[in-house]
């Protein structure tokens, strides 16, 4: 994708992940769009960054997500790029089920409904633009599963497999479909302090955009970078491993 004079709109964009893009995006000369469901959060992002522009969404909402596609259409008609970045995760105990369902069913509603939804919303409007492109920011648990976040990993997955059904079907178009894999990453997903042993914020955010800058369809960082290149044998031997590796951090986790 060109990496400047593009109106970029990315999801979850008031802090972490979708931040750190915002801010690269800006500094390489977009405009940029970021969507939110935390004003507060989305206020601080824009002092931070004035020339950012700024919606308030809940994109688990079908009616919010469709509320956000015509307003970025009617406001900022040239959109040509589409993050779709917004996530949540959640640890989950399969053998002590704490909530109802409504609980768990978050997850699914902001990790799969939400890119697939928008992505749907925006293609049309995409595919009249001379050049576009959808980044879809899955996860290296998409290739190999975190045991401890069994609905997080399951939704990532299913983002990667519909990415690469899109990516088949438009082909022939001028959208562009990348897919960026996080490794664990220094953000409050899941929680404040959960993920500190992660990848440094800016050094993950800086990788990838070597990845965009380059061409790659799918960018990943670190050990998710190691997943995209690994056998089956070698992500079911990861799995196992890492899962290990939790118990035993974590050695009250089943009880």
């Amino acid at each position: 994708m060109n990496m400047s004079g593009n109106t970029i709109l990315i999801t979850g964009g008031a802090s972490g992940i979708g931040l750190a893009f915002a801010e690269r995006f800006l500094q390489a000369g977009n405009e940029v769009i970021i969507a939110g469901r935390r004003k507060e959060k989305l206020e601080e992002a824009k002092e931070k960054s004035p020339k950012l522009h700024t919606k308030a969404c809940v994109v688990s909402s079908e009616l919010e997500r469709k509320a956000l596609f015509e307003w970025v259409t009617n406001q900022f008609p040239e959109t040509n790029v589409l993050v779709n970045n917004a996530g949540i995760q959640q640890r989950v105990n399969l053998l002590n089920i704490e909530h109802d369902w409504d609980y768990y069913k978050k997850e699914i509603e902001i990790n799969i409904d939400g890119p697939i939804h928008l992505s749907m919303l925006f293609i049309p409007h995409l595919r009249k633009k001379e050049t576009a492109a959808i980044i879809n920011v899955s996860s290296g648990l998409a290739l190999s599963p975190g045991a401890w976040v069994p609905v997080y990993s399951s939704t990532k997955a299913a983002v990667h497999s519909f990415t690469a059904s899109m990516r088949h079907q438009l082909a022939d178009t001028s959208i562009e479909v990348i897919e960026v894999f996080p490794p664990a990453v220094n953000t409050d997903l899941g929680g404040v302090g959960l993920h500190t042993f992660g990848a440094p914020l800016d050094d993950f955010a800086d990788g990838i955009f070597k990845g965009l800058y380059k061409g790659e369809e799918e960018i990943g960082y670190g050990d998710s970078e190691k997943r995209l290149h690994a056998s089956q044998g070698e992500l079911k031997q990861g799995t196992k491993l890492a899962w290990e590796g939790y118990l035993s951090r974590n050695p009250d986790f089943l009880k």
